[in-house]
């Protein structure tokens, strides 16, 4: 991975932390109403599935190793291994998923990016809400309405909000050779052009 991406991955890990620090806790739920989301939804639009992944996995390994990265200052394992831990396992997911449905098509305008990080925020309410099931030993239904149903509609905003801003960054930053131009599927698999066409605008076959 190019040093620029890995830079940017740094600076992406680093917003995310800045971000969870805005954190409201409600009383009817363990999971707290946080800043994080809009940053990790930033990541996956802006550097792709691995790069976004990257950022997104460094941030959490950062929380987990005890940094003070998590939500309200706090970090350690045991909020990984805890009731809202899959939530932080979602955002790894849901951002490679966004990041490498985005790459497939690298001019993508505000709806597109917005489908996109619908489904970042699916993977994460999915792992999310497992884990929280599982650990408090809540059932299905009870978990959706804990750990999804109060959190919807400022996660949508969320959503909406990176992905107008995303659109109009990805510009400046192509702009700017900050990021890397996707390359078409042939060339990244083989890593050069296709063979200039020969005589009769015919392309060489295999040799």
């Amino acid at each position: 991975m190019p040093v620029r991406q890995l830079a940017l991955a740094a600076f992406f890990a680093a917003l995310i932390a800045l971000l969870a620090q805005i954190a409201i806790p409600l009383p009817f739920s363990p999971v707290p109403l946080t800043g994080q989301l809009l940053g990790i939804f930033l990541a996956a639009a802006l550097l792709g599935g691995r790069a976004g992944a990257l950022a997104v996995l460094a941030y959490v390994l950062l929380g987990a190793a005890g940094a003070p990265v998590f939500h309200a200052g706090r970090g350690g394992l045991a909020l990984l291994l805890g009731p809202t831990g899959g939530y932080l396992l979602g955002f790894i997911a849901g951002t490679y998923l966004a990041g490498r449905l985005l790459e497939r098509h690298p001019q993508s305008g505000m709806l597109r990016t917005a489908a996109a990080l619908a489904a970042c925020l699916g993977a994460t309410y999915l792992l999310g809400t497992l884990q929280l099931a599982l650990v408090l030993g809540l059932s299905w239904p009870r978990a959706l309405l804990l750990g999804i149903a109060p959190y919807l509609p400022l996660d949508l905003a969320k959503l909406l909000i990176a992905a107008g801003l995303s659109v109009r960054l990805r510009r400046i930053l192509h702009r700017h050779g900050l990021l890397l131009p996707v390359q078409p599927r042939f060339q990244a698999a083989s890593g050069s052009s296709p063979a200039p066409p020969g005589p009769g605008g015919r392309h060489p076959g295999p040799r």
